[in-house]
């Protein structure tokens, strides 16, 4: 959530910021008459409250009419604490809903538009020229196929439509791309976590994710638990309801979990193979920093993208996302898209988001720096999203005959192979 005393200070901000969002501008206002409620509230049952406690010292000082004056009110006083009390209670619970409803702030650089008026930042790599090569690429699926390494049919079969299982290769080559991003992140200073994949209430919403998002989150109604969709989830309720140290900070954690999506709103897109599923693993990082250091922390997990790929060898481009296409938690949000030969475009491999103060407010997680006690600010970045780099592994180093070529950093974790061979079924 964002902080009430800049909602006051500076409304035409957050209209501004809402307005970018494409969502409620009204919500704003609505805010701010419900915590001037709030606040008036307050200080009427304060009043109250003081007249109150100084009645409670008269009346046994008093005797005859004027006691009986002072109980009179003293009764009156005790209705009247009752109705401010309940009149305040009324007024911070609506703050906090309609709190809890407002996006973070848009950063000021942030592109204004939705999905398709993002800024491109750079492009790496190169695109492989088929033709020139004198052969037709074959799609993620058939190579998977070929390989003895997805199996869709038997997915759909269990589970359901967007599920699939990966066999042979397909499983160690997961294991592969899991172990070599976790090494990355741990040689950059990352605490490798293994987190829940069931989380209460308080802390899906806590990160910002059952508001525009919740349409996508699978709930277990008779448990009220939720299935996460990333690690960003149970990394930032870590330290939940803690004050951290400043000299600690910053604090890096590489969550590794199964994540699931409902994906909902995603009927007839990518029905083929495993880029769009409904359940997949995921090395995500995650960081704890001062407020002051968040964009810089920001540039820094965007570069351990940047890394992650590069050493995959895979063409990707950087964009600057539109406002219109960040989620609630997000002032700003960088993806990393690598090219997709049989899609002819470049697809969301990597993310990361600076969502500045807006989910320690939330989760109640600060930092004290001295003899001050503040929220601190926590960004999050997809390392390594497994299904999605396999397909873009697979379609970017297929050769000719149907095999794959390793990429080098993977080989160490594959007993030094250089190349996925098909298979005979």
């Amino acid at each position: 959530m964002i902080d009430l005393r800049l909602l006051r200070e500076d409304p035409d901000r957050v209209r501004a910021s809402q307005r970018a969002r494409g969502e409620d501008v009204a919500l704003v206002d609505a805010l701010l008459s419900a915590d001037e409620r709030r606040r008036s509230s307050g200080v009427r049952f304060d009043e109250l409250r003081a007249e109150q406690k100084q009645l409670g010292k008269l009346i046994p000082k008093a005797a005859g009419e004027e006691k009986a004056e002072l109980l009179k009110r003293a009764e009156q006083l005790k209705a009247d604490v009752k109705a401010a009390d309940a009149e305040r209670d009324a007024a911070d619970a609506e703050t906090q809903e309609l709190l809890l409803r407002l996006g973070n702030l848009v950063h000021p650089d942030v592109p204004v538009g939705g999905e398709e008026d993002f800024v491109t930042l750079e492009t790496h790599g190169t695109i492989r020229d088929f033709a020139a090569e004198g052969f037709e690429p074959r799609d993620h699926l058939e190579i998977g196929q070929l390989l003895g390494a997805i199996d869709v049919e038997r997915g759909a079969k269990v589970s359901g439509s967007r599920f699939y299982f990966l066999t042979g290769v397909g499983a160690l080559l997961e294991l592969a791309l899991v172990n070599a991003a976790m090494a990355q992140a741990t040689a950059a200073g990352f605490t490798p976590m293994l987190t829940p994949a069931l989380v209460r209430p308080q802390s899906m919403a806590g990160t910002g994710f059952l508001g525009q998002a919740a349409q996508d989150v699978y709930h277990l109604d008779k448990d009220d638990l939720y299935l996460v969709g990333t690690s960003e989830v149970p990394l930032a309720a870590y330290h939940m309801d803690e004050i951290l140290d400043a000299d600690k900070l910053p604090l890096r954690y590489a969550g590794f979990s199964p994540c699931f999506r409902r994906e909902a709103g995603s009927h007839g897109k990518d029905t083929r193979g495993i880029f769009r599923v409904h359940q997949f693993d995921k090395v995500e990082m995650f960081s704890y920093v001062a407020p002051e250091d968040s964009q810089a922390e920001h540039k820094r997990l965007l570069e351990w993208e940047k890394q992650w790929l590069t050493s995959l060898e895979l063409p990707f481009r950087v964009i600057d996302v539109a406002s219109g296409d960040l989620g609630s938690s997000a002032a700003r949000k960088f993806d990393c898209e690598a090219w997709i030969p049989t899609q002819g475009k470049y697809r969301e491999l990597t993310s990361t988001s600076d969502c500045t103060e807006f989910q320690s407010r939330r989760l109640s997680i600060r930092v004290r720096d001295g003899k001050q006690v503040k929220p601190l600010a926590t960004l999050n970045g997809t390392l390594c999203a497994v299904p999605r780099t396999i397909v873009a592994i697979l379609e970017n180093h297929q050769q000719a005959d149907g095999s794959v070529r390793v990429p080098e950093v993977l080989r160490p974790y594959l007993g030094g192979r250089e190349v996925l061979e098909p298979v005979t079924r």
